[in-house]
């Protein structure tokens, strides 16, 4: 007969935590009614070693579940009650812009990361950043998240992804045929997976460029070995004699970007 994992605290004899611990039952309820609140839950991981187990399998899952239901009903489509680089690692992903350090993953000055009050994911956009012999797979690309006037690096765009099976996907596949190389220090900031540099492969078509509204050259990608993407861009700039209708135009088409819907 198969025996449930039993979850323990291993602080030392100290720990409050030998006293005693709600139920999970009980945990639930509680996150439940305060709405999967993702600031609480972070700071219950940090009770202990029980609770953060609690809170990678059950509380965080249903953060996500909560928040994007759509998207993740499509990360698990394929019948797995997990997602790849587990449930901690997406719900991070969900709401934290990474950044970047100075000119280490990206070609671009320190912009520090910061949690992201509303962010939309669109399989739509994901759509963008495949070339034609990976459109079967499925990749949710984030709205950019704008850092203006950047000094020399002007208006600058960050975005993250996460891919549908990415064990199996095409673009893994042709990660490999290409021998993109792994970059040699830095890591995904959600998961701590190894990152293959998309550029390098050839991996970014042209239509990314013109739905971000970015320079085609300024485009970096990253996706790690669990297959959460991240990238940044340069921004292009509104011409300042393009008419009244043209402006309004354009601004039309950047509304998405800043004005972000909830997940």
């Amino acid at each position: 007969m198969l025996l449930p994992k039993q979850y323990r605290c291993t602080h030392s004899a100290a720990c409050i935590c030998i006293k005693g611990h709600l139920s999970e039952d009980a945990i639930y309820l509680i996150f439940q009614h305060l709405n999967w609140n993702p600031r609480l839950i972070a700071l219950m991981s940090c009770v202990c070693k029980w609770f953060d187990e609690i809170a990678k399998r059950i509380l965080w899952k249903e953060f996500c579940r909560t928040r994007a239901p759509k998207m993740m009903r499509d990360l698990q489509s394929s019948g797995s009650h997990n997602v790849d680089g587990n449930w901690k690692a997406l719900a991070k992903l969900l709401i934290y812009c990474s950044g970047c350090s100075q000119r280490t993953l990206f070609d671009l000055t320190h912009v520090p990361g910061h949690f992201v009050y509303k962010t939309r994911f669109s399989k739509t956009l994901g759509k963008s950043f495949l070339i034609p012999q990976c459109r079967k797979d499925v990749l949710y690309v984030s709205d950019l998240c704008e850092h203006l006037d950047q000094g020399d690096d002007g208006d600058v765009g960050f975005f993250r992804g996460v891919f549908e099976s990415f064990s199996v996907s095409r673009v893994r596949k042709m990660l490999i045929d290409r021998k993109a190389s792994l970059h040699p220090s830095e890591v995904c900031p959600y998961c701590k997976a190894k990152l293959w540099n998309m550029l390098q492969a050839k991996l970014i078509p042209r239509s990314a460029g013109i739905r971000l509204d970015a320079y085609d050259d300024s485009i970096e990608c990253y996706v790690c070995l669990n297959g959460h993407m991240l990238g940044a861009c340069t921004l292009q700039p509104l011409s300042d004699s393009e008419g009244a209708s043209d402006f309004d135009e354009h601004k039309d088409r950047l509304k998405p970007r800043i004005l972000s819907a909830t997940m």
